[in-house]
């Protein structure tokens, strides 16, 4: 898992040119003896069977290759880059950040820095101290003899190519991995690392399960595509936020309970949160309030499934990031769990509709009803016990009856 994170990281793939990194993901499929194709637009959807190979049911594990990056939006009169961000991230972090100009021949690349307008102390004083941070504030100082604007067109740099910022990966004696870009590549590494687990154990899975692998989720596309129609249930796998006000932490697995998108399935979320506590595997349920992954996509573009979302925890999330070796453990740990048991509600999913009768929340989320009440009764008792729950309080012994002294 190790090895291929730090390979993963060091392959630049910012949203919109990750064929590179998806042609060596396809490779480590290969090796680990896991089936794939590629769609049109070039998401990978590796397939592992069931032992009911017939079965109309499966699901899926998502994960993306794609991080957040630059594009040159214009050549500057001073021989430098002007660019815009791609996915959402603040230039505050990408000050001082090494970068790689991919320019549209393959074997024309240039380095640079991304610096503030105002980089130089001993030339602008206190005002390196006051400039504002935005995209429009900084530039790429590209390592070439270049003074204008023509120079930087001799070299071949145009408008639109890609800035990719450099990682730099490091993983120290102590377990913690400091890189740019873990979102996703932990989480790539992850299921590769649970996928390989299972095959290598030989494990008969009870339900078929799909490695998805996205190329877009920085810019909002996720799994919108790519999916197949018999998914009855879907993991994302991606950053946990850890952060003051959170609840992930840099060594277990989170399980979110919402994003901004909104809740997950209460039933598939609960399921993990019982298998992670059954098997000893540090966890934390978290929300998270501006955040959204590959799950988003896929609900909004209609496909109907079960979905949730667990992550390794990150603290600088798309900025200078850092995680540990065992929250990454933690959540293949939870991955290779999950694709040994069966669907949560596989009864109920194995058809795309069905009956009120059957419909099994009521076993998960009993029915309670709020006790009547007149609101101009002056005897009305405002924490009144709810009526349909006294009966099965009384049995555990927690509601007294009436001729029992307080």
């Amino acid at each position: 898992m190790q090895e291929v994170l730090l390979e993963l990281l060091r392959i630049p793939s910012p949203s919109g040119r990750t064929d590179v990194i998806m042609q060596h993901i396809g490779e480590r499929l290969e090796e680990i003896g896991l089936p794939f194709e590629l769609t049109r637009r070039g998401v990978m959807v590796g397939t592992l069977g069931g032992v009911s190979d017939d079965s109309a049911l499966d699901r899926a594990v998502v994960v993306h290759s794609d991080t957040i990056g630059c594009m040159v939006r214009s050549l500057k009169d001073n021989g430098r880059l002007e660019v815009v961000p791609v996915g959402t991230h603040s230039s505050r972090f990408s000050e001082g950040t090494r970068v790689t100009i991919f320019t549209d021949d393959a074997e024309n690349t240039f380095g640079g820095t991304i610096l503030s307008t105002k980089a130089s102390g001993h030339a602008y004083g206190d005002e390196v101290d006051s400039h504002p941070h935005a995209w429009d504030q900084v530039e790429v100082r590209v390592d070439e003899k270049v003074h204008t604007a023509q120079d930087l067109r001799d070299l071949g740099i145009q408008v639109g190519d890609f800035v990719a910022q450099s990682a730099f990966p490091v993983i120290t004696r102590s377990g913690f991995v400091t890189s740019r870009h873990l979102d996703d590549k932990a989480g790539v590494a992850a299921a590769l690392a649970a996928f390989k687990a299972v095959i290598d154990a030989g494990c008969e899975l009870s339900v078929g399960a799909h490695l998805l692998v996205t190329i877009a989720e920085e810019v909002g596309h996720g799994a919108s595509s790519g999916l197949y129609h018999d998914v009855a249930e879907m993991l994302s796998v991606d950053a946990a936020v850890v952060a003051p006000g959170q609840h992930s932490t840099e060594t277990g697995v989170t399980i979110a309970m919402q994003d901004m998108h909104g809740p997950f399935d209460y039933h598939l979320v609960r399921r993990l949160c019982q298998l992670a506590e059954a098997h000893g595997i540090e966890s934390h349920r978290d929300i998270f309030r501006y955040y959204r992954s590959d799950v988003a996509s896929a609900l909004e573009a209609g496909v109907e499934t079960r979905a949730a979302l667990i992550g390794f925890g990150v603290d600088a999330t798309h900025g200078h990031e850092r995680t540990h070796i065992e929250s990454i453990t933690a959540t293949a740990e939870l991955i290779a769990l999950y694709l040994q048991t069966p669907l949560t509600l596989g009864t109920w999913d194995a058809a795309p509709k069905g009956p009120l009768e059957r419909f099994p929340s009521s076993a998960v989320q009993p029915v309670r009803l709020e006790p009547e009440w007149d609101p101009e009764d002056a005897d009305l008792i405002e924490y009144e016990p709810f009526p349909p729950l006294e009966d099965e309080f009384r049995e555990l012994g927690e509601v007294p009856d009436a001729n029992e002294e307080d």
